[in-house]
């Protein structure tokens, strides 16, 4: 197998993707056509893709069901919440209380995100963690594309953000690591394994948020793959209102020499 091209795809599902989708992020129906028309005409040079899919439980700390207020209330989805005003009473976890507050402590020591609760999303197991459909129907016509190369071609389908109380914003480690729970801390063999391959293009959603934070990611725990970076700037999305926490991340690839090319301009080589 070629070790050429490889392609990883941040949370491209119903709910991020579609206008009908329960935490659309504004144009990615247009960001998963030109994704889609990448694929497809490059179906015989990409050598390997990884799709990541977030993936919760319907009581997780960042869905409304996991908090009330003082007379019961659910925060609304936009709500940020901080420590201080756990510890004043003004939001009551629901579950897990200390654990939450070391959570929050820790999150906010970080200084990189602050706790925000969004629509309940991708449930594990619902339509809105699915593949978006447009993008689904490329992955397979890749594999079809490619049996007639006598290759067993198949992507990589890698999971997050299954554990409850932590965010889980980038592929490779949730945004506050948990000891006890080994699917929140760095996965180093996805980072070893798209390692492999010469150049790696990066595309999904949202930009502002999990794509930011898997490319950071990348640049903290594996400078050498860091280098191999293409970022597919046209197939990935703000959370309108929030592309300020992701224009650091950006600036800091930009000064690593980190490319940024529009999708439609790419022809690779096989």
């Amino acid at each position: 197998m070629k070790n050429k091209n490889a392609l990883l795809i941040i949370d491209a599902q119903y709910d991020f993707c579609n206008p009908a989708g329960a935490l659309y992020v504004q144009n990615a129906e247009n960001d998963i056509k030109r994704l889609s028309n990448f694929i497809t005409k490059n179906a015989k040079s990409l050598d390997h893709i990884c799709v990541t899919l977030d993936n919760h439980p319907v009581n997780d700390i960042s869905h409304p069901s996991f908090w009330r207020d003082s007379n019961g209330n659910e925060p609304n989805p936009f709500t940020q919440i901080t420590l201080k005003e756990v510890e004043d009473g003004k939001w009551i976890p629901n579950f897990y209380p200390k654990e939450t507050k070391e959570y929050l402590k820790a999150l906010e020591a970080q200084g990189e995100f602050p706790h925000f609760i969004w629509t309940h999303h991708c449930l594990i197991g619902s339509k809105g963690a699915a593949l978006d459909e447009t993008l689904s129907k490329a992955l397979e016509n890749w594999i079809k594309i490619n049996k007639g190369n006598n290759q067993y071609k198949q992507y990589q389908a890698v999971t997050k953000g299954t554990y409850p109380l932590t965010e889980h914003f980038g592929i490779f480690e949730a945004q506050i690591p948990v000891k006890e729970h080994p699917e929140t801390q760095l996965n180093q063999s996805l980072l070893g394994s798209l390692n492999k391959y010469e150049n790696l293009y990066l595309a999904g959603q949202a930009k502002s948020h999990c794509v930011a934070t898997s490319l950071k990611q990348i640049m903290d725990y594996a400078p050498e793959l860091a280098k191999k970076v293409i970022i597919l700037e046209d197939c990935m999305s703000d959370i309108p209102n929030m592309e300020h926490l992701g224009e650091p991340i950006y600036k800091r690839a930009k000064e690593l020499g980190i490319q940024f090319v529009k999708s439609e301009k790419v022809i690779l080589e096989k």
